[in-house]
């Protein structure tokens, strides 16, 4: 339990930290940083497997073209979520990306209901409710649809979705993951660099090298957050998970200088306060289930 909690919490805080390394490539294109980021990931990834000696088994994991369209889906959403948070961090929106990463749960659970036909109680109804009302103030008082935010959750939720299919241990899911979108992202680095747009031999030493690096930050967390699975209640780590968005948040808001409004207290308030009444019922529902009798269970359940 404590060793769970150890990999929860370095897990989440390397995600809430991500900002700080991004902000360090402000220099360079969104779409450049995705494919280091990708290319890279693909590297150490394979590098892990082939000095483990465990090559077979990733040939093994994907047997069939089900499977490898599920993960070529799963490689779509992810890409286009380290798309969209690259692009908030570089171009200030790191509030708004924290936004999404707390309606993430709540979407999932949307999600959840409507593909995986999943019944919710009263409580965890009046949860989406809340969040629906934090996500259409903020609309209205800005007059615009907080798209950066809804983009992250919705991307993320549906890779979950997919994930779901696919039910691979961390590292052979990011490897197949990035290999499908490796060579796309082989061919935009070579088109850059030939045609001069290219950024990344244009940075300091230190940055190139950090930026090198990026598949270690990508991959490290991946396994930090595999091992917290296998160790911690869901509860558990779903509470941890809120240190990342907070990290981002107080990160926009104290150090990167974002204005933090009462139109942003308002819409944040009601999405925690969904949060919270979502967490409230869904242990409350947990415990009734336990309690009852399994005849009773299997028929709250049908």
């Amino acid at each position: 339990m404590k060793q769970g909690v150890l990999y929860g919490i370095v897990a989440y805080l390397a995600w809430g930290m991500l900002p700080f390394y991004w902000k360090l490539f402000q220099s360079m294109g969104s779409l450049e940083i995705l494919a280091h980021r990708i290319v890279w990931s693909l590297i150490f990834v394979l590098f892990i497997i082939v000095i483990t000696k465990r090559w077979k088994p990733l040939w093994a994991a994907a047997p069939g073209a089900k499977l490898k369209g599920a993960l070529f889906l799963c490689s779509m959403l992810i890409s286009a979520n380290w798309l969209l948070y690259i692009w908030a961090v570089t171009n200030d929106h790191v509030m708004e990306a924290s936004l999404g990463y707390y309606m993430n749960p709540l979407i999932s659970v949307l999600l959840g209901v409507l593909f995986l036909k999943e019944k919710l109680g009263i409580g965890q109804w009046v949860a989406l409710g809340m969040a629906a009302l934090g996500v259409i103030f903020i609309t209205v008082e800005y007059g615009q649809v907080p798209w950066v935010a809804l983009s992250l959750a919705l991307t993320f939720a549906f890779y979950g979705l997919a994930k779901k299919l696919v039910n691979l241990e961390a590292m052979f899911g990011l490897a197949w993951e990035t290999v499908f979108v490796t060579p796309l992202s082989l061919v935009y680095l070579f088109i850059i660099e030939m045609n001069g747009t290219g950024t990344a031999f244009a940075l300091e030493w230190w940055k190139f090298v950090l930026l090198l690096l990026a598949g270690v930050g990508t991959a490290m967390p991946l396994y930090w957050f595999a091992q917290a699975t296998k160790r911690l209640p869901l509860s558990t780590l779903g509470f941890i998970q809120y240190l990342s968005p907070t990290i981002q948040l107080l990160s926009a808001v104290f150090l990167f200088g974002e204005a933090f409004t009462t139109t942003h207290l308002i819409s944040f308030s009601l999405i925690w306060g969904a949060l919270l009444v979502f967490t409230i019922s869904s242990m409350r529902k947990k415990t009734v289930s336990v309690q009852m009798k399994p005849d009773q269970a299997i028929k709250e359940q049908a």
